[in-house]
């Protein structure tokens, strides 16, 4: 593993063994690309690399734009994903392919709660992702249901995965409870464009097991 700096955030690159292998992308907490790399190592995943990247302002980072806070405790969303897509993609990812041997086979992009939001938000302003894991992804994000069916896609990508705790619904949160229904409907949204996809129930809430979901969703897109 390779870790760098830039600006704010620090990237951490595993890379594959061999050329022509995929890149997979993901926005972690901390160290949980290390729990999650090594959840895939155990799941005899064909040879890809990954780059995490963590030290993430999320309610900025990752939203699409700026939006009231949807709990008691909550801080405002301040819109920040385009330029986090330009520092992802303009920045940090030609750094972290420096360190990966060969030519890139294709890449992804993954990420679980906002990053799963962010994940998704990404093929609307990038045709750089093929393959797209949105993992308990925050797709109750007020007017993100509406944005997807009304925009055009910069790209259209081979393959999608989404999956939700089978309890993050049901909460009295009047946003956050249109989760499934938001994200059954953009899955559909995708079937219907003739995209591969999926959509997996897990048991449990919005904190169970995150990083075993998301090594699933990431080993589903290396399957394809």
């Amino acid at each position: 593993m390779i870790s760098f700096t830039l600006e704010k955030e620090k990237i951490s690159v595993y890379p594959a063994l061999i050329p022509h292998a995929p890149v997979i992308c993901i926005h972690t907490f901390g160290d949980d690309g290390d729990q999650i790399y090594r959840l895939l190592q155990n799941m005899d995943c064909p040879d890809f690399s990954l780059v995490a990247v963590s030290g993430l302002h999320w309610e900025h980072d990752m939203a699409p734009w700026d939006c009231p806070p949807v709990t008691e405790s909550g801080s405002p969303f301040t819109g920040g994903a385009d330029d986090q897509l330009s520092l992802l993609t303009g920045e940090i990812l030609p750094a972290a392919e420096q360190y990966i041997p060969g030519p890139v086979l294709w890449r992804g992009i993954a990420g679980y709660s906002l990053a799963g939001l962010f994940a998704v938000y990404s093929l609307w302003r990038t045709d750089l992702f093929s393959r797209v894991a949105s993992i308990s992804g925050s797709l109750w994000f007020p007017g993100f249901r509406e944005y997807i069916l009304s925009h055009e896609m910069a790209g259209k990508p081979q393959h999608l995965y989404f999956s939700l705790g089978d309890r993050e619904h049901r909460t009295r949160n009047p946003s956050m409870k249109s989760v499934r229904r938001n994200t059954e409907e953009i899955q559909a949204f995708f079937q219907r464009k003739g995209i591969d996809t999926a959509f997996r129930l897990n048991p449990g809430n919005h904190f169970q097991d995150a990083a075993e979901r998301t090594a699933a969703g990431i080993a589903w897109l290396l399957d394809r």
